[in-house]
């Protein structure tokens, strides 16, 4: 498996050939394809960064239209870093594309036909996980809190206790978001991941020779792990190597620009 770039309608994403073809479309989002002026130029998915509410909607439904979902189903939640994966069901929408979430949580689970699971980001890593047998989707933020506290194996192990679901029939995608090469951090990322990981966090964590008070750190290796973990194949995985603080031109990053930006969102939805 493998995540790869797309570009509908004008609008640029990422999504897993995989995925799609089990029945679920889904996709990463980049800042490429929307209506939205500077600092959030262009696909801004974000609510509450300042841009016009009416242009995220606009934005959505650009985007939702490129991956084959219906922006008039999302669920969103109010994301704080946490490994908490709530239910979601039909009620649970937002009134329209641009509102934001309010509900506290980072991971969105259904087995509900036609509802499109939506998180964000903006360097943090965005986990979709979909099980084609039980015909169950889930989509995880996992931030370097998320990461540590294992979000992406809170994902797999709510589709085995609610749907049945088995790990060897969950298809995984590692989305874009920071990678080694950028994320440079002090102590309280590595100890964070120690304290949730024990001695498997070590290979994820890089020591930079020239700074002892400074390491790089592997986010998406360490969900990777996590998934693995929780029972779901190595070949199931698929994990998308651009790092977005490296490439201005095609995401927002929180390390690079801070608050003044817009915000990448992912969604997924069982046709």
């Amino acid at each position: 498996m493998e995540i790869t770039r797309k570009e509908r309608h004008g609008v640029l994403f990422y999504s897993c050939d995989e995925m799609e073809q089990a029945g679920f479309a889904h996709g990463f989002s980049t800042r490429v394809g929307g209506v939205s002026p500077a600092p959030w130029d262009s696909l801004n998915l974000g609510a509450g960064r300042g841009d016009e509410p009416e242009r995220v909607s606009e934005n959505f439904r650009r985007f939702c239209h490129a991956i084959g979902a219906d922006p008039d189903t999302l669920v969103k939640n109010h994301q704080v870093h946490s490994d908490l994966v709530r239910q979601a069901g039909w009620g649970d929408q937002v009134s329209f594309p641009g509102e934001g979430g309010e509900t506290e949580a980072d991971g969105l689970i259904t087995g509900e036909k036609g509802l499109s699971l939506c998180i964000f980001t903006a360097d943090c890593i965005p986990v979709l996980l979909c099980d084609p047998v039980k015909r169950v989707a889930c989509a995880v933020h996992a931030g370097w809190r998320g990461t540590a506290l294992g979000i992406a194996a809170r994902g797999v192990e709510r589709m085995k206790q609610d749907y049945g679901c088995r790990g060897e029939d969950i298809l995984a995608a590692i989305g874009p978001g920071i990678s080694t090469c950028c994320f440079e951090t002090h102590a309280d990322v590595p100890d964070g991941l120690r304290e949730g990981m024990g001695e498997r966090a070590e290979e994820f964590i890089h020591p930079i020779p020239e700074n002892r008070e400074k390491y790089h750190v592997d986010l998406k290796g360490a969900n990777r792990r996590w998934l693995m973990d929780a029972g779901v194949a190595p070949d199931h995985i698929a994990v998308c190597e651009v790092c977005t603080a490296c490439r201005g031109d095609l995401f927002w990053s929180h390390r690079r620009l801070g608050v003044r930006r817009g915000s990448l969102a992912t969604v997924i939805q069982i046709r």
